[in-house]
This record gives structure tokens, sequence and C-alpha cells, in this order.
């Protein structure tokens, strides 16, 4: 098992056989499911994985352990994915201790049963001496479960200057992927993580942009050399550009760019959407990305929805109501709360149009995006007149952004 640093061990395992992440969420490259090790006077373990791969995890720690307990059981967040090896872990060391707030023991009631008298509640701030190393206990409350919580692991030192920390951070930081032979980001190529971190952070955890923020607050001008999530890899080279890229995210901070996307039947919205895209691309901005809502999972339009300010959506009326999946995706967006961005609209019909209104209407209602442009609504099939509405759209989004700059 590897060493992250003095007496701090990776435990963790990987999925590559799970397809869709909380049943949701495409998972091309496998997923880690991260578990650490306090090898100190008192033996600590820090979250654990999903119960499916139980018997890798076991094998790990007794790598590092061998025959000796347990003391305590560090739990930062109760979600099944990260617990639900805790019943098999106390039946190998019913000694154990778990470790948790008040929140956390309800779930852990409430999810596996499991009540003991020797767990230790902590609250928001509470410390923990190992001997080594100190616990210190940060409350994170919805990020992104009510429970949340970070533990901070600071090395007991008699000189009067401060050690860095280790940062356990639970789910936040997280990213896709299942780690590769490296654990440590300075022992991989890092090129596929940025986009899965925002593609992790837009699809699990973007709705709670504002307990994000808290929670970095919390943690602002604490030195902290390792931050050890529960996905994705350990970072140490690039903390500051990770934690920049959850402050970004978390304030739905944008760069410049256009999210086009769109749902056709028989290629007649499409290519209003490709008049769309041309005039933009013709009035200046680079950054345009299409999608075809039928064709491309959701995971990933979302995530270039907190990655670009301009959002420019269309799709045709099916069964006098709304295309299906252009519905799906508009209540996707809006059950992320996203913030501080553009929105454009077009649609199609045969003989009733009911698209453009039922979009504005999402607007209106759920969304609260900007409306940029006029609205296209397109009978049956392109005309001249629609071509130059399509392309005024277009421009008229490419402008607002411009304009920003």
């Amino acid at each position: 098992m590897k060493e992250i640093k003095s007496k701090i061990y990776y435990v963790g395992v990987n999925d590559r056989v799970k397809s869709l992440f909380e049943g949701l969420w495409p998972l091309p490259e496998g997923v880690s499911y991260n578990s650490y090790l306090i090898d100190d006077d008192k033996v600590c373990l820090i979250d654990s994985v999903e119960v499916d791969f139980f018997t890798q995890f076991i094998e790990n720690i007794r790598e590092v352990l061998g025959d000796r307990k347990i003391d305590y059981l560090v739990i930062n967040h109760m979600e099944p994915d990260h617990s639900g090896s805790i019943a098999l872990i106390k039946k190998y060391y019913p000694d154990v201790k778990v470790i948790g707030n008040k929140k956390t023991f309800g779930m852990l009631s409430g999810f596996y049963g499991l009540q003991d008298d020797n767990d230790i509640e902590v609250n928001n701030g509470d410390t923990i001496d190992l001997d080594t190393y100190q616990l210190k206990f940060v409350f994170t409350p919805m990020v992104h479960w009510p429970e949340t919580m970070v533990t901070l692991c600071t090395p007991q030192s008699s000189t009067p200057s401060p050690q860095p920390s280790t940062l356990f951070s639970g789910d936040a930081f997280g990213c896709f992927g299942a780690l590769n032979g490296g654990i440590i980001d300075s022992e991989i190529n890092c090129d596929t993580c940025w986009l899965e971190m925002v593609r992790y952070y837009s699809n699990i955890v973007g709705k709670y942009g504002v307990p994000v923020q808290g929670a970095l607050k919390k943690l602002a001008g604490i030195d902290i050399d390792y931050i050890c999530s529960t996905h994705g890899p350990v970072w140490h080279e690039h903390i500051d550009r990770v934690v920049a890229e959850y402050d970004r995210m978390s304030r739905y901070e944008t760069q410049e760019g256009i999210v086009i996307c769109y749902g056709t039947m028989y290629g007649n919205t499409e290519r209003m959407a490709e008049h769309i895209a041309a005039a933009a691309s013709k009035t200046g901005i680079k950054n345009i990305v299409m999608y075809n809502v039928s064709k491309t999972h959701h995971s990933y339009i979302i995530r270039d929805v907190f990655r670009y300010k301009g959002l420019i959506v269309g799709a045709p009326t099916y069964n006098t109501a709304l295309y299906h999946e252009m519905e799906v995706l508009l209540s996707e967006l809006a059950g992320k709360d996203i913030k501080n961005h553009y929105l454009g609209w077009f649609g199609s019909h045969g003989w009733a149009s009911k698209a453009v209104g039922k979009i504005q209407e999402w607007n209106d209602n759920a969304l609260k995006f900007e409306p940029v442009g006029t609205p296209v609504d397109m009978k049956q099939a392109m005309t001249p007149e629609v071509k130059a509405n399509c392309e005024a759209l277009g421009k008229a989004m490419a402008e607002r952004l411009i304009a920003d700059r």
C-alpha cells in the first residue's frame, strides 16, 4: 500500500465495473473509493469503501497493519459508497470506535442498524490525539450531505513552528476516474483529471455552491500539504489549482463560451443550431460546444454549462409539449441551482407551437438566467427568414458575452 507521508497510508480500491455513478453519471474510466489509514500509536481508519470491494479493502488494511487492531474509524461522509463497509469493519475489528457527528450516527443507525455506546460523537472543532498526529474535525454540512465533515491531521511537534496538515476531505475535491497505478498527483499525468473534476463537481456537488464557499472559508489560511479526497488522486503538487477550481465553480464563475444543445427528430432543429453556432463564431466566440441531447449523456452537458456562461437550447414540439430529452435536461439544470448565465432559445413545430413557450416557462419559473436575443420558432422547415433569425440569435449571444470582456 502507498505511504502518502509518514504513517499515513492509502488503502482504497478501484471500481472498473460500475457504468453509472449513483445510477446516473457515466464512468467511462471507472472511479476510485479512497480510504486512508493512520498507523500511529492509536490506529485510525479514515472512511471506508463500497461494500462490494470489501475483500480487497481488508487485504489493503492488513498489508499495513498485519494482525494489529484499529482503534478508530472516522466517518467524514455517510454516502454508501464510503460507508458501505462499516458493518463488516466492525465485525473484523469489534473494538473499533466510530467517530462522527450527531447526524452521522443517525444515518449509521438508519442505513445499517449500527449503534454502539463506545462510539465517539464529536462537535465542530473537536480534536483527538493519536500520538504523532492530532485529528481535528471541521463540519462542512451540505457538501453535499447534511452530515459531511472533514478531518485535519496535523503532526504534534515540540517546535513552535506550525506543521502542515493533511486534509481528509470526504467527497470535496474529488473527481471521476479510477487510479491507474499512481495515487498522488505528482506520480501521475493529471491532464484527464481536470475536466473529470468539473464533471464530478457539477453533477454531484453543483447545487451546493453556498455550502462549498462556507467550507472553503473554514479552511482558509490552514497550511495543507496533502488533500486526501474519497475519489480521485491525492492532491499535493496541484493543491492551489484544485482549491481554486472549487472556489470558481462554487461561485458559478465561468469562461467566455457557449453551450448549444438541441433535440431533433428529423434534422430540421439541428439545422437551426448549426446556423446559430456559425453566427456566434463569426461574431468572435471561440469556445462553442454543441450537443444533441438525445445522443450525449447529460452529464457532459451539465459539465460544460458550469464551464461556459452562454447557453442556447432548442427542441421540437412533441405531443403538444416540449421534446422529452430537453425537458429532462432543463429539469436537471434547474435542480443544480446554477447562477450567472445567459440563455437563448429556439424551437420548431409541425402544426402546434409549444416548444419555445415551454422553454421560456422553464427559464421564468426555475432557471432564471438572463434572456439574450429573440427566441426563434420554426414551422416545419428552414426558410431564409428563419435562417436570418437563427443567425441573429447566435450573434446576440456572442455580443452579450463579448460585452463582458
